[in-house]
């Protein structure tokens, strides 16, 4: 070890002896009542010492005030660097500093909340918008200046609704807008990663539903089809006793809610009467008198109710 390395290590006598120079310092950029005790020194370098103070300030348990002294070389006068209050070991110290961006959850916004999208957020790429093709009923556009040479026609600016021409409906930007491409931002592969991936985690194969499925979502007739590049490995349930009715779910998926995972059979149907149209039964309007099982008496007051 050095001789200098040795020096800066130990603490100059004469600042290690200005505590009361270090007290005023702290005193003077504290509060009255707030610095205490002495809590020891640390050499800083040579001639270099800071001194430690305990705060007394409400809020800051663990803090101290640090004040730094140092002298000259060859001087008897030791003078003041700063004054500072930095937490201690055991301080109590606010948490660490989050962006929202890496707080935020999903689920967190309310009704009104918007949430602003970065520049250059991975999970999107620059969409095709047609903004570099100048559109078809454009004043400054070739189609117009054609327009306008031959009928001598005069071109004033204003929307598209105000000018004389429809804009061309064979035009890149016409059919993009159409199929719904003009968009300045798109999901990225990344992005689309993500959100399969997200999918999955809530309703995929791995998930203790579908292991304990009967069959899977893509032969169930419940399973609503979607566009796109995840329509070939989700789809959108439309079984309201399903535990995903109107959730996005992977074609591996499945639940108790299959459609052909218990098929009830049809209730057995009556057969159909059947009707003789070739006789005729005669039924007489009044039964014969001896057709009863009970024998008919011969006194004509029983037949009138008299006893």
């Amino acid at each position: 070890m050095s001789a200098a390395t040795t020096r800066s290590r130990t603490p100059d006598r004469l600042c290690a002896e200005a505590v009361d120079l270090a007290r005023a310092a702290a005193e003077e950029a504290a509060a009255p009542g707030v610095v205490g005790e002495h809590a020891g020194l640390v050499s800083e370098g040579d001639r270099v010492v800071t001194h430690f103070f305990e705060c007394k300030e409400l809020g800051y348990r663990g803090w101290r005030w640090a004040v730094t002294v140092a002298r000259a070389s060859r001087a008897k006068i030791v003078t003041l660097d700063e004054v500072v209050l930095l937490p201690g070991p055991d301080a109590l110290l606010a948490p660490e500093w989050v962006p929202w961006s890496e707080r935020l959850r999903p689920g967190d916004m309310g009704p009104g909340d918007l949430l602003p999208t970065e520049a250059d957020d991975l999970r999107l790429e620059p969409g095709y918008t047609g903004e570099d093709e100048l559109a078809p009923n454009s004043p400054v556009s070739e189609e117009m200046a054609e327009l306008v040479e031959a009928e001598d026609a005069e071109v004033t600016e204003g929307p598209p609704r105000n000018l004389p021409t429809a804009p061309a409906r064979g035009s890149i930007a016409a059919v993009a807008e159409e199929l719904g491409m003009r968009r300045v931002r798109v999901l990225s592969r990344y992005g689309l990663h993500l959100a399969a991936q997200r999918w999955e985690e809530a309703f995929g194969p791995k998930t203790a539903m579908a292991q304990a499925a009967p069959a899977a979502c893509v032969s169930c007739g419940f399973l609503v089809p979607i566009g796109g590049p995840l329509g070939q490995a989700f789809g959108l349930c439309a079984n309201e006793f399903s535990p995903a009715d109107g959730h996005v779910v992977s074609l591996a998926y499945g639940c108790g809610g299959h459609s052909e995972a218990a098929v009830m059979p049809k209730p057995p149907q009556p057969a159909a009467p059947v009707i003789d149209e070739t006789r005729v039964d005669p039924f007489p309007l009044r039964p014969e008198r001896d057709s009863g099982s009970v024998p008919v008496a011969d006194d004509e007051t029983a037949e009138l109710g008299h006893s």
